[in-house]
């Protein structure tokens, strides 16, 4: 049995470890919600299982649906900029191409400006 605990306490300090390292954030809930239900895991071979229905409900259940629920809502809010400035740089490129038929002269032939 103090093997198995060890082991978990190992895991634990893994876990902490890996979310510091972690870039990616959903990454970072998947770990933190591990680390939750390990925590159960010990507070079960502790002999409290109060404090394990506890872990795993709060731990792991609503705060990693917290954070999800906020990771969604981050990434539609990046995606609608995103499309938002693809939308400014489509109409950057428009005027630049609008400008660049000004530079066309009478004649048909296109005269070079130095301001490029």
């Amino acid at each position: 049995m103090t093997i198995f605990m060890n082991i978990l306490f190992l895991f634990l300090i893994v876990c902490a470890i890996a979310v510091s390292f972690t870039k990616n954030l959903l990454n970072s809930v998947l770990i933190y919600m591990s680390f939750s239900l390990v925590m159960a895991l010990i507070w079960i071979m502790l002999e409290s299982p109060d404090l394990a229905i506890t872990e795993a409900a709060v731990g792991a259940g609503v705060t990693t649906v917290l954070f999800l629920v906020t990771l969604k809502k981050l990434y539609s809010m990046h995606t609608v900029k995103d499309r938002e400035l693809s939308a400014q740089m489509q109409d950057l490129q428009a005027d630049e191409m609008a400008k660049e038929e000004l530079w066309v002269s009478a004649d048909g032939k296109e005269e070079k400006s130095d301001e490029r």
